[in-house]
Protein backbone atom coordinates (compact mmCIF):
# COMPACT_ATOMS: atom_id res chain seq x y z
CA UNK A 1 0.00 0.00 0.00
CA UNK A 2 1.60 3.57 -0.57
CA UNK A 3 0.28 7.35 -0.77
CA UNK A 4 0.08 6.95 -4.66
CA UNK A 5 -2.63 4.34 -4.51
CA UNK A 6 -5.04 7.04 -2.84
CA UNK A 7 -4.26 9.84 -5.80
CA UNK A 8 -6.93 11.19 -7.46
CA UNK A 9 -6.81 14.29 -9.63
CA UNK A 10 -9.51 17.07 -8.27
CA UNK A 11 -10.33 20.39 -10.15
CA UNK A 12 -9.65 23.56 -7.90
CA UNK A 13 -13.02 24.95 -9.04
CA UNK A 14 -14.72 21.69 -6.77
CA UNK A 15 -12.85 23.17 -3.56
CA UNK A 16 -15.67 24.89 -1.95
CA UNK A 17 -15.19 28.43 -0.62
CA UNK A 18 -18.81 28.71 1.47
CA UNK A 19 -21.17 26.05 2.73
CA UNK A 20 -24.67 25.86 0.62
CA UNK A 21 -27.39 27.88 1.76
CA UNK A 22 -29.75 26.66 3.88
CA UNK A 23 -27.02 23.95 5.19
CA UNK A 24 -28.90 20.57 3.80
CA UNK A 25 -29.84 22.00 0.57
CA UNK A 26 -26.05 20.17 -0.16
CA UNK A 27 -26.12 17.55 -2.26
CA UNK A 28 -25.39 13.90 -0.86
CA UNK A 29 -23.39 10.96 -2.65
CA UNK A 30 -24.75 7.56 -1.43
CA UNK A 31 -22.21 4.82 -1.98
CA UNK A 32 -23.36 0.92 -1.24
CA UNK A 33 -23.02 -2.19 -1.97
CA UNK A 34 -25.48 -1.03 -5.23
CA UNK A 35 -23.22 1.61 -7.07
CA UNK A 36 -23.83 5.41 -6.44
CA UNK A 37 -27.35 7.26 -6.01
CA UNK A 38 -27.10 11.03 -6.08
CA UNK A 39 -29.54 12.45 -3.71
CA UNK A 40 -29.14 15.76 -1.04
CA UNK A 41 -28.64 15.53 2.73
CA UNK A 42 -31.97 16.85 3.10
CA UNK A 43 -32.94 13.20 2.02
CA UNK A 44 -30.82 11.40 4.81
CA UNK A 45 -34.50 10.70 7.51
CA UNK A 46 -35.75 8.36 4.57
CA UNK A 47 -32.23 6.65 4.21
CA UNK A 48 -31.59 5.76 7.64
CA UNK A 49 -34.32 3.67 9.42
CA UNK A 50 -36.13 3.93 12.78
CA UNK A 51 -34.36 2.54 15.30
CA UNK A 52 -30.89 4.08 13.89
CA UNK A 53 -28.49 5.87 16.09
CA UNK A 54 -26.59 8.79 14.82
CA UNK A 55 -23.61 9.58 16.89
CA UNK A 56 -22.32 13.28 16.53
CA UNK A 57 -19.59 14.76 17.83
CA UNK A 58 -20.01 17.54 20.08
CA UNK A 59 -16.78 19.66 19.75
CA UNK A 60 -16.79 23.01 19.19
CA UNK A 61 -13.97 24.98 17.30
CA UNK A 62 -12.37 27.77 19.11
CA UNK A 63 -10.53 30.90 17.82
CA UNK A 64 -7.31 28.57 17.48
CA UNK A 65 -5.32 31.08 14.82
CA UNK A 66 -3.03 33.65 16.70
CA UNK A 67 -0.34 36.08 15.59
CA UNK A 68 2.60 36.81 18.02
CA UNK A 69 5.78 38.02 18.34
CA UNK A 70 9.49 37.28 20.05
CA UNK A 71 11.10 40.81 19.54
CA UNK A 72 10.65 41.72 16.06
CA UNK A 73 10.28 38.32 14.92
CA UNK A 74 6.71 37.05 14.21
CA UNK A 75 5.37 33.53 14.36
CA UNK A 76 1.75 32.37 13.81
CA UNK A 77 0.34 30.01 16.08
CA UNK A 78 -2.42 26.96 16.21
CA UNK A 79 -2.90 25.79 19.04
CA UNK A 80 -3.80 22.13 18.64
CA UNK A 81 -4.59 20.52 22.20
CA UNK A 82 -4.50 21.67 25.49
CA UNK A 83 -2.46 19.57 28.35
CA UNK A 84 -2.62 20.27 31.88
CA UNK A 85 -1.72 23.63 34.21
CA UNK A 86 -2.52 25.82 30.99
CA UNK A 87 -0.34 23.77 28.77
CA UNK A 88 -0.91 24.11 25.29
CA UNK A 89 0.89 21.95 22.46
CA UNK A 90 0.44 24.34 19.27
CA UNK A 91 1.95 24.25 15.23
CA UNK A 92 3.72 27.40 14.58
CA UNK A 93 4.74 28.93 11.94
CA UNK A 94 8.49 29.79 12.26
CA UNK A 95 9.21 27.45 14.87
CA UNK A 96 12.16 27.54 14.56
CA UNK A 97 12.66 30.74 15.94
CA UNK A 98 11.94 29.85 19.29
CA UNK A 99 13.71 28.37 22.34
CA UNK A 100 12.69 27.58 25.26
CA UNK A 101 11.99 30.23 28.03
CA UNK A 102 11.16 32.66 25.13
CA UNK A 103 7.78 34.43 25.78
CA UNK A 104 5.80 35.59 23.37
CA UNK A 105 3.61 39.13 22.58
CA UNK A 106 0.13 37.93 21.08
CA UNK A 107 -0.89 40.72 19.03
CA UNK A 108 -4.50 41.83 20.42
CA UNK A 109 -3.97 40.32 23.43
CA UNK A 110 -1.18 42.03 25.64
CA UNK A 111 -2.22 40.33 28.86
CA UNK A 112 -1.19 36.89 27.29
CA UNK A 113 2.49 36.12 27.61
CA UNK A 114 2.51 32.32 26.47
CA UNK A 115 5.99 30.95 27.45
CA UNK A 116 7.80 28.32 25.57
CA UNK A 117 8.32 25.26 27.15
CA UNK A 118 9.93 23.35 24.07
CA UNK A 119 9.85 23.10 20.59
CA UNK A 120 9.16 19.79 19.45
CA UNK A 121 9.37 18.04 15.96
CA UNK A 122 7.64 19.08 12.79
CA UNK A 123 6.66 22.61 14.10
CA UNK A 124 5.24 21.73 17.05
CA UNK A 125 5.78 23.56 20.18
CA UNK A 126 4.47 23.59 23.87
CA UNK A 127 3.12 26.91 25.32
CA UNK A 128 1.92 27.58 29.03
CA UNK A 129 -0.69 30.20 29.10
CA UNK A 130 -0.84 30.27 32.66
CA UNK A 131 -3.41 28.54 34.83
CA UNK A 132 -6.31 30.95 34.01
CA UNK A 133 -8.12 28.98 31.02
CA UNK A 134 -10.49 32.07 31.45
CA UNK A 135 -8.48 34.54 30.80
CA UNK A 136 -7.39 32.44 27.73
CA UNK A 137 -10.49 31.90 26.24
CA UNK A 138 -11.93 35.53 27.05
CA UNK A 139 -8.13 36.54 24.73
CA UNK A 140 -9.21 33.59 21.99
CA UNK A 141 -12.39 35.38 21.57
CA UNK A 142 -10.98 38.81 21.18
CA UNK A 143 -7.53 38.35 19.09
CA UNK A 144 -8.42 34.42 17.72
CA UNK A 145 -9.35 33.59 14.48
CA UNK A 146 -11.47 30.95 13.25
CA UNK A 147 -8.89 28.17 12.28
CA UNK A 148 -10.14 27.92 8.33
CA UNK A 149 -8.16 25.17 6.38
CA UNK A 150 -5.27 25.82 4.17
CA UNK A 151 -7.89 25.66 1.07
CA UNK A 152 -10.49 28.29 1.74
CA UNK A 153 -9.34 31.29 0.22
CA UNK A 154 -9.63 34.13 2.89
CA UNK A 155 -6.61 36.56 1.89
CA UNK A 156 -7.53 39.20 4.63
CA UNK A 157 -8.62 36.40 7.18
CA UNK A 158 -11.88 34.59 8.21
CA UNK A 159 -15.19 36.33 8.34
CA UNK A 160 -17.63 37.07 10.93
CA UNK A 161 -19.64 34.69 8.43
CA UNK A 162 -16.82 31.96 8.93
CA UNK A 163 -17.30 32.25 12.58
CA UNK A 164 -21.14 31.32 12.17
CA UNK A 165 -20.53 28.70 9.05
CA UNK A 166 -17.25 27.04 10.66
CA UNK A 167 -19.79 25.92 13.84
CA UNK A 168 -22.33 23.50 13.56
CA UNK A 169 -25.44 22.56 15.13
CA UNK A 170 -24.28 20.37 18.04
CA UNK A 171 -21.59 21.73 18.73
CA UNK A 172 -21.40 22.12 23.15
CA UNK A 173 -17.90 21.74 24.38
CA UNK A 174 -14.89 24.38 23.27
CA UNK A 175 -11.81 22.55 22.52
CA UNK A 176 -11.45 21.90 18.84
CA UNK A 177 -9.59 23.60 16.11
CA UNK A 178 -11.10 22.17 13.15
CA UNK A 179 -14.85 21.21 12.37
CA UNK A 180 -16.01 18.12 12.16
CA UNK A 181 -17.66 18.97 8.79
CA UNK A 182 -20.48 16.32 8.06
CA UNK A 183 -22.04 17.91 11.36
CA UNK A 184 -22.26 21.42 9.25
CA UNK A 185 -24.81 20.16 7.24
CA UNK A 186 -27.24 19.94 9.90
CA UNK A 187 -30.35 21.92 10.40
CA UNK A 188 -33.20 22.44 12.71
CA UNK A 189 -35.57 21.24 10.32
CA UNK A 190 -33.18 18.05 9.53
CA UNK A 191 -32.96 17.05 12.81
CA UNK A 192 -36.58 17.05 13.68
CA UNK A 193 -37.40 14.78 10.66
CA UNK A 194 -34.48 12.50 11.59
CA UNK A 195 -36.13 12.32 15.44
CA UNK A 196 -39.93 11.43 13.38
CA UNK A 197 -38.25 8.57 11.56
CA UNK A 198 -37.64 7.07 14.58
CA UNK A 199 -33.66 7.69 14.56
CA UNK A 200 -32.11 9.03 17.56
CA UNK A 201 -28.94 10.69 18.39
CA UNK A 202 -25.92 10.33 21.03
CA UNK A 203 -22.97 12.97 21.51
CA UNK A 204 -19.25 11.95 21.75
CA UNK A 205 -16.60 14.33 21.80
CA UNK A 206 -13.69 14.44 20.23
CA UNK A 207 -11.16 17.79 19.85
CA UNK A 208 -10.25 17.47 16.25
CA UNK A 209 -6.47 18.78 16.28
CA UNK A 210 -4.46 21.03 13.89
CA UNK A 211 -2.61 17.49 12.51
CA UNK A 212 -5.83 16.96 10.61
CA UNK A 213 -4.49 19.36 7.86
CA UNK A 214 -1.42 18.03 7.71
CA UNK A 215 -0.40 16.04 4.53
CA UNK A 216 1.15 12.70 4.62
CA UNK A 217 4.53 13.48 3.55
CA UNK A 218 6.05 9.59 2.95
CA UNK A 219 4.54 7.20 0.43
CA UNK A 220 4.47 4.82 3.08
CA UNK A 221 1.06 5.34 5.07
CA UNK A 222 1.79 2.79 7.56
CA UNK A 223 4.53 5.15 8.76
CA UNK A 224 2.79 8.19 9.28
CA UNK A 225 1.43 8.86 12.66
CA UNK A 226 -1.43 10.96 13.55
CA UNK A 227 -1.19 13.92 16.23
CA UNK A 228 -2.90 12.83 19.33
CA UNK A 229 -6.63 14.31 20.16
CA UNK A 230 -8.53 14.39 23.26
CA UNK A 231 -11.35 12.32 23.09
CA UNK A 232 -14.82 10.95 25.54
CA UNK A 233 -17.21 8.61 25.50
CA UNK A 234 -19.30 8.83 28.35
CA UNK A 235 -20.83 5.58 30.33
CA UNK A 236 -24.65 6.89 29.62
CA UNK A 237 -23.41 7.48 25.59
CA UNK A 238 -21.88 3.99 25.48
CA UNK A 239 -25.26 2.19 26.50
CA UNK A 240 -27.26 3.88 24.28
CA UNK A 241 -24.81 2.71 21.58
CA UNK A 242 -24.43 -0.82 22.90
CA UNK A 243 -28.50 -1.10 23.34
CA UNK A 244 -28.98 -0.19 20.11
CA UNK A 245 -27.17 -2.83 18.45
CA UNK A 246 -28.52 -5.37 20.74
CA UNK A 247 -32.11 -4.05 19.46
CA UNK A 248 -30.33 -4.58 16.40
CA UNK A 249 -30.59 -0.83 15.26
CA UNK A 250 -27.79 0.51 12.80
CA UNK A 251 -24.64 3.34 14.46
CA UNK A 252 -24.50 6.11 11.99
CA UNK A 253 -21.48 7.82 12.26
CA UNK A 254 -21.83 11.84 11.94
CA UNK A 255 -18.11 12.42 10.28
CA UNK A 256 -14.85 10.96 10.58
CA UNK A 257 -13.86 12.41 13.75
CA UNK A 258 -16.73 10.72 15.72
CA UNK A 259 -15.96 7.35 13.51
CA UNK A 260 -12.13 7.27 14.69
CA UNK A 261 -12.90 7.82 18.57
CA UNK A 262 -15.69 4.86 18.44
CA UNK A 263 -13.03 2.68 16.99
CA UNK A 264 -10.73 4.05 19.30
CA UNK A 265 -12.98 2.38 22.01
CA UNK A 266 -14.61 -0.27 20.73
CA UNK A 267 -13.86 -4.51 21.34
CA UNK A 268 -13.54 -7.08 19.09
CA UNK A 269 -17.03 -7.91 19.93
CA UNK A 270 -19.00 -4.69 19.11
CA UNK A 271 -18.85 -3.60 22.23
CA UNK A 272 -18.14 0.35 22.75
CA UNK A 273 -16.32 1.03 26.51
CA UNK A 274 -16.67 4.79 28.02
CA UNK A 275 -13.58 6.47 26.71
CA UNK A 276 -11.41 9.62 27.85
CA UNK A 277 -8.06 10.74 26.94
CA UNK A 278 -5.90 11.00 23.87
CA UNK A 279 -6.15 8.74 20.59
CA UNK A 280 -4.31 8.76 17.75
CA UNK A 281 -5.92 5.94 15.39
CA UNK A 282 -4.81 5.67 12.59
CA UNK A 283 -7.45 4.12 10.26
CA UNK A 284 -6.11 2.20 6.96
CA UNK A 285 -7.28 -0.22 4.61
CA UNK A 286 -7.36 -3.85 6.12
CA UNK A 287 -9.00 -2.07 9.36
CA UNK A 288 -12.10 -4.32 10.60
CA UNK A 289 -14.41 -2.08 12.02
CA UNK A 290 -16.32 -3.00 14.95
CA UNK A 291 -18.31 0.24 15.83
CA UNK A 292 -20.04 1.55 13.07
CA UNK A 293 -22.20 0.40 10.02
CA UNK A 294 -22.85 3.65 7.96
CA UNK A 295 -20.27 7.17 7.59
CA UNK A 296 -21.87 10.63 6.86
CA UNK A 297 -19.09 12.87 6.16
CA UNK A 298 -17.49 15.17 3.64
CA UNK A 299 -15.01 14.79 0.59
CA UNK A 300 -11.52 14.32 1.38
CA UNK A 301 -8.37 15.48 -0.43
CA UNK A 302 -6.00 13.11 -2.42
CA UNK A 303 -3.91 11.13 -0.47
CA UNK A 304 -5.20 12.06 3.27
CA UNK A 305 -5.51 10.29 6.36
CA UNK A 306 -9.18 10.46 5.82
CA UNK A 307 -9.26 9.52 2.13
CA UNK A 308 -7.59 6.54 3.09
CA UNK A 309 -10.00 6.04 6.08
CA UNK A 310 -13.53 6.20 4.07
CA UNK A 311 -11.33 4.36 1.23
CA UNK A 312 -11.01 1.55 4.28
CA UNK A 313 -14.31 1.66 5.44
CA UNK A 314 -16.27 1.50 2.46
CA UNK A 315 -14.08 -0.01 0.36
CA UNK A 316 -10.52 1.26 -1.82
CA UNK A 317 -12.42 0.18 -5.27
CA UNK A 318 -15.97 1.25 -4.13
CA UNK A 319 -14.25 4.94 -2.68
CA UNK A 320 -12.16 5.12 -6.22
CA UNK A 321 -15.43 5.08 -8.19
CA UNK A 322 -17.31 7.21 -5.81
CA UNK A 323 -14.85 9.73 -5.71
CA UNK A 324 -14.77 9.53 -9.96
CA UNK A 325 -17.98 10.02 -9.94
CA UNK A 326 -18.18 13.41 -7.48
CA UNK A 327 -15.68 14.87 -9.48
CA UNK A 328 -17.49 13.78 -12.77
CA UNK A 329 -21.06 14.93 -11.50
CA UNK A 330 -19.53 18.68 -10.11
CA UNK A 331 -19.90 17.49 -6.18
CA UNK A 332 -18.12 20.41 -4.14
CA UNK A 333 -15.32 19.22 -1.60
CA UNK A 334 -13.68 19.41 2.10
CA UNK A 335 -14.95 21.37 4.76
CA UNK A 336 -17.72 23.35 3.10
CA UNK A 337 -18.41 20.57 0.28
CA UNK A 338 -21.13 18.65 -0.19
CA UNK A 339 -21.19 15.25 1.56
CA UNK A 340 -21.19 10.91 1.26
CA UNK A 341 -23.58 8.25 2.96
CA UNK A 342 -20.98 5.50 3.20
CA UNK A 343 -22.63 2.11 3.62
CA UNK A 344 -19.43 0.08 5.14
CA UNK A 345 -18.27 -3.21 3.37
CA UNK A 346 -20.08 -5.85 5.24
CA UNK A 347 -22.13 -3.96 7.07
CA UNK A 348 -26.30 -5.02 6.68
Amino acid sequence: MRAEDFDFALPEALIAQAPARPRDSARLLVVGADGTRDMGVADLPGLLQPGDLMVVNDTRVIPARLHARRGEARVEIMLNRADAGGQWHALVRGAKKLRAGDVLAIEGAPELAPRVVERQDSGAVLLDFGPDQALLAAALEKAGEVPLPPYIARPDGPTEQDREDYTHLFARQPGAVAAPTASLHFTPALVEALAARGVSQVEVTLHVGAGTFLPIRTDNPRAHKLHAEWGEITPQAAAAINATRVKGGRIVAIGTTALRLLESAVDDNGIVHPFQGLTDIFLLPGHRFHSADVLLTNFHLPKSSLFMLVSAFAGMERMRQAYAHAVDAGYRFYSYGDASLLFRENAK
